[in-house]
């Protein structure tokens, strides 16, 4: 299963070149890794989620340009990989409607990360199993 979240486009997001800045993009991103941490997985499980996570990688693929528009763009968001203290997340942003190939591909590895001891943990077994019910490896490459 994917979760998908229609991020706006803010004019700001332009640079000189009048397509969307590079960076901009992971912030689309975390938006839509926010989005998907914040609503169906505190849903699913109150407790869970409720410690810090932190990026250890991004990996982004730019595959044509964004300009301004006023429709959101769809950030498509999965897991492709699951360890015990360590989830990939992938992506597509894409318009809303079908028919175009996408902006972007990206993935992003991020670790559950306790504050008060400084270190990464594992995650628990109620987060492992709402991040399996999002795999979806039929467009991994």
């Amino acid at each position: 299963m994917r979760h998908s979240y229609q991020c706006p486009l803010r004019w700001s997001d332009m640079d000189a070149f009048g397509h969307v800045n590079n960076v901009v993009y992971l912030r689309y991103l975390e938006e839509a890794r926010i989005d998907l941490m914040n609503r169906p997985a505190r849903g699913a499980d109150p407790a869970g989620f409720k410690g810090s996570t932190v990026v250890a990688r991004h990996e982004i693929d730019y595959l044509r340009p964004l300009v301004h528009q006023h429709d959101p763009v769809t950030v498509e968001l999965w897991v492709t990989k699951l360890n015990a203290a360590s989830v990939t997340f992938s992506y597509e942003i894409k318009d809303a409607e079908p028919g175009t190939g996408p902006y972007v591909r990206a993935k992003t590895v991020v670790v559950p990360y306790n504050l008060e001891e400084a270190r990464p943990r594992r995650l628990s077994p109620a987060e492992r199993a709402f991040l399996e019910g999002y795999f979806d490896d039929s467009h991994s490459g």
